[in-house]
């Protein structure tokens, strides 16, 4: 198969100008939308800070959304290869958690991310078999591929009892 290059647009729109814009640093809302551009019918995404950088709790933060980013590409490859080599999956729940580290001046960078999948599948016989492809589908995935930090799995795959 050919190299391809894949496009991904959205737009970022900060509607946390409480009236004065950033006159100071307490004058704002981190508050934003993200939407999908060309792409009717997506829902918004309402973003903020972090709250320990002035945001919103019940609003995403980016932090929130690389970690959650990771766990989807994860997932995504992971069902696909399941089907590819004939294990049903019927479900599939992730708790991920990613470490970030503040620096003194107030940067930061993220130190790891870890995913925890539990999934169940249909055959009893082929739990090592849905074991093992977690190595795969991390190999796979795009969003763990173009971070600078370990991304580790460990995942808990189960089935009913036979007979």
């Amino acid at each position: 198969m050919a190299n391809r290059t894949h496009r991904y647009e959205v737009e970022v729109t900060w509607t946390g100008n409480t009236g004065s814009g950033t006159s100071g640093y307490r004058d704002y809302a981190r508050d934003h939308d993200v939407t999908g551009v060309g792409t009717p019918g997506k829902p918004v995404i309402p973003g903020s800070a972090d709250p320990a950088f002035r945001g919103v709790p019940e609003r995403w933060n980016p932090e929130e959304l690389l970690v959650v980013s990771l766990s989807q590409c994860h997932m995504l490859w992971y069902l696909a290869l399941c089907a590819k080599v004939g294990i049903t999956v019927t479900a599939y729940t992730d708790r991920p958690e990613g470490t970030m580290s503040e620096n003194a001046e107030g940067s930061g960078v993220f130190t790891d991310v870890t995913l925890r999948p539990q999934v169940t599948i249909a055959e009893p016989d082929r739990v090592d078999d849905a074991t093992e492809l977690h190595h795969e589908a991390h190999r796979m995935c795009f969003i763990a591929n173009s971070v600078n930090f370990p991304v580790n799995a460990t995942p808990t795959v189960t089935a009913p009892k036979a007979g």
